[in-house]
């Protein structure tokens, strides 16, 4: 097969002139791979294969004998799910491959193999193909839905109320006083009251809001006044205080429609909603205690919005169908200017009767044009679900959806579901959090139950619009794991909680069961460290009964093995029979290059491709990190050629990790973090290349949180002159332990414009090799690049 030369461009703008590491550690863990290198193979280390907690050891390497080696790998597993820190993914290496943003993977859009095969599509679904939601607003009910709690009618009251916990979106950035001066705007008419609850924050950029307390406001006369000065100092994350909120709203402000906007951060189906700065230790508000709260408060609510990332999610939804009649979320994060409140407040107060959906669409509209003008070239989404239609058609679909993945999986075509959930649109892809866009994920595996579900789906959201920057988002995303599986049980245990069919938790664990078995059982040795100084290289792949004997083991001493849905001999002998065998990872010099052959089955077997740079600095490695930087020749051999660049800014080397590769017909986007430290607090810088023009932008920055909160943070909307920006590297020692994270390189203060570019580094101190994902997650480094 012909695989033409891959990813971006260089651009070289001249020789780093960046110094080294300066000052002391930082503490805390890595920034760039935030699971570090442990575990099993590792570029550093000479572990076993993917990218493991970064905590603990890696699995022994084969060389003592079969039976040895399972029981030592079972000592360790046992360990930790006796210990309660439950998941193989974790201790046998999670993997970390990146994905193309339009669901096609780096190998498949620019290589032709692994994720998003279409080519069935047809036969499976008569023609089929995806619609195109976006922009599109629909009116119509599916039949079956229940009556809508809210009737909408003339001369309406409403009430709406704004839950927002300021936390350090408000400290750093002021993020919270800005919406508030855009609801002051607003021409509020008498029959609309907004109510806001404040809170959360260490510090407020306004000289009106209690950094003390929480307490409660009505935006009026283009100002606010206080109702409630002393609200205690409960965490928003805890759900009697949103409990408390509403019930005060709906006494002293009875209406006929009631409506609730979440404001904060936001992570999704498992951690949900919100980070209180001032309570840490209080955690998110999970589903279930959103659920809570609004079952105490006794209100059906015509609209939940959440103006925080990453809310959009199937089980969002369905927890919500109890208690409103519409959802307005966003599947991605959202940038840092998050909702435009000014023009959808005054059209609402000027028709208190507008349908909700035309409201909603207000809403989003507003929201995507700000973020478009403010934020260009950030992911945006934001879309208006129906959720009296959501629960009436998506959930039977989303089961008899779920069931004949499980059987793809029964029936030995793990790979189907691996390539389609790779090449699935991926939200927060750094994060790690597994949350995929629905639709994409059915279209991806394309059977008749998928095309069902995907039509209730499209059907169900009304209204949806995203940013050119992104693709194949349409509305509603869910989890489905695939990045890490420490989170299965977590999910399996939420859904039961909030009435999710045990079918798609049963799925979801046959997945990760067999995701973790391809982990367990795949090649170890070899990697970068030993490249360096003359290890062993990765020994084969288990064999059949090698595999059998050491899953059998897994499954039957632990309980918590996915709900044991895992078949020992059945699975072994599938992985056997789609083992990557690292052991062919060998560099051949032909005519005066080297390259690197694999046969078309083991290219199959490959979701990603990456190249990963470290630099000696004479006591240890700086993780330059990750780049879609690689080529082919005709014949489909990987070149072994390094060019002695780097990602720069402002002419020095930096940090850099690839998130997501965009393709879009002839053109194509590259999205890199860069980790720094931003007027002294841990950020990353958001940088975006574009393949059409060859130009570089700084999207953005956003904080980090270094284990706080789960929730992700919306991102900064730009920098501002005169901030300082010191990069930031995670540091290495000869045996590929993590040491610590340093600031390197030359401090720059921002003055308006920043030079991105490639720039020469010392080719001397460079040490190249190509990461290589596979469909179990594992990953696997080539010796050095000659």
């Amino acid at each position: 097969m012909n695989r033409p030369g891959g990813g971006r461009k260089r651009n070289i703008i001249g020789t780093d002139t960046g110094g080294g590491r300066r000052g002391s550690g930082l503490g805390g863990g890595p920034v760039g791979r935030r699971s570090g290198y442990g575990g099993r193979p590792t570029p550093l280390s000479g572990g076993g294969g993917g990218s493991g907690s970064g905590s603990g050891g890696g699995r022994m390497t084969r060389g003592i004998g079969g039976k040895g080696i399972i029981v030592i790998i079972v000592i360790v597993v046992l360990a930790v799910v006796l210990g309660g820190k439950g998941c193989l993914s974790d201790l046998l290496g999670g993997g970390s491959g990146i994905t193309a943003g339009n669901g096609l993977s780096t190998l498949t859009s620019l290589l032709g193999g692994g994720a998003s095969d279409y080519s069935n599509i047809d036969s499976v679904s008569g023609g089929w193909t995806v619609e195109q939601n976006t922009g599109k607003l629909d009116t119509s009910v599916a039949a079956g839905s229940r009556a809508k709690y809210t009737a909408v009618s003339d001369g309406c009251k409403v009430t709406l109320m704004v839950y927002m916990c300021g936390t350090d979106l408000e400290s750093k950035s002021g993020m919270a006083t800005a919406d508030l001066n855009e609801m002051t705007k607003a021409a509020l008419g008498s029959d609309v009251n907004l109510l806001v609850y404040t809170g959360g924050a260490k510090t407020w950029k306004n000289s009106v809001i209690s950094s003390s307390v929480n307490q409660i406001y009505k935006v009026e006369s283009g100002g606010l006044r206080c109702l409630v000065k002393d609200d205690g100092k409960d965490p928003l994350v805890k759900p009697a205080t949103l409990t408390r909120f509403i019930k005060y709203c709906v006494s002293n402000y009875p209406a006929d429609r009631y409506q609730l906007i979440m404001w904060d951060h936001g992570g999704g189906s498992i951690t949900a909603f919100g980070y209180d700065e001032k309570n840490p230790s209080a955690g998110s508000m999970t589903l279930k205690g959103i659920d809570d709260a609004l079952t105490a408060a006794g209100i059906k609510f015509d609209f939940v919005g959440f103006d925080a990332c990453l809310m959009a999610t199937f089980e969002t939804g369905i927890m919500l169908a109890d208690h409103a009649d519409y959802m307005i979320a966003s599947e991605e994060t959202e940038p840092g200017v998050g909702w435009y409140y000014t023009n959808w407040l005054t059209k609402l107060s000027a028709d208190t009767s507008m349908p909700t959906v035309e409201l909603g669409k207000l809403i989003v509209d507003d929201y995507v044009s700000y973020c478009n003008k403010n934020c260009s070239g950030q992911k945006t989404t934001l879309s208006v679900v129906d959720l009296a239609e959501l629960s009436a058609t998506v959930p039977s679909d989303l089961k008899a959806f779920a069931s004949g993945v499980s059987s793809i999986i029964e029936e030995d075509d793990y790979k189907k579901i691996s390539d389609a959930r790779s090449g699935a649109r991926e939200f927060a892809v750094s994060s790690k959090i597994d949350q995929v866009d629905l639709v994409h994920l059915a279209y991806n595996i394309g059977t008749a139950e998928a095309k069902e579900l995907i039509s209730s789906l499209l059907g169900a959201v009304k209204y949806n619009k995203t940013s050119s920057a992104i693709t194949n988002a349409y509305g509603l995303s869910v989890y489905f794991p695939y990045r890490r599986t420490n989170k299965v049980d977590a999910a399996v245990a939420a859904y039961s909680e909030i009435g999710i069919d045990d079918e798609y938790s049963r799925c979801i664990q046959q997945f990760a069961g067999v995701e973790v078995s391809g982990q367990a059982a795949s090649s170890s040795g070899g990697g970068l460290f030993s490249s360096l100084f003359g290890g062993d290289s990765y020994s084969s792949p288990l064999g059949e009964s090698g595999i059998s004997d050491l899953l059998g083991t897994l499954v039957g001493s632990s309980s918590g093995f996915f709900g044991r849905t895992v078949d020992p001999d059945s699975t072994a002998e599938y992985i056997a029979s789609h083992a990557f065998d690292a052991s062919k990872l060998v560099w051949e010099k032909t005519g005066g290059e080297y390259t690197l052959t694999l046969a078309e089955d083991q290219w199959k077997l490959v979701h990603d491709l990456q190249l990963n740079v470290f630099y000696d600095d004479g006591e240890g490695y700086i993780d330059l990190g990750l780049d879609c930087i690689y080529s082919f020749t005709e014949d489909g051999r990987l070149i072994g050629a390094y060019d002695g660049a780097w990602l720069g800014i402002d002419g020095q080397k930096v940090a850099a990790y690839l998130t997501d590769y965009h393709i879009e017909g002839e053109s194509y986007t590259c999205t890199y973090r860069v980790p720094i430290k931003l007027n002294g607090d841990l950020a990353e810088l958001i940088l975006i290349y574009d393949g059409s023009s060859e130009e570089w932008t700084i999207a953005r920055a956003r904080y980090t949180y270094d284990g706080e909160t789960e929730t992700v943070a919306k991102e900064l909307s730009e920098l501002n002159e005169g901030d300082r920006i010191d990069l930031v590297c995670d540091y290495y020692d000869y045996s590929g332990n993590y040491l610590d994270s340093y600031v390197f390189g030359n401090e720059i203060i921002y003055s308006g414009d920043i030079v991105v570019g490639d720039v020469l580094i010392d080719s001397s101190k460079a040490n190249a090799a190509y990461l290589i994902t596979d469909i179990y997650n594992n990953e696997y480094w080539t010796p050095l690049i000659p």
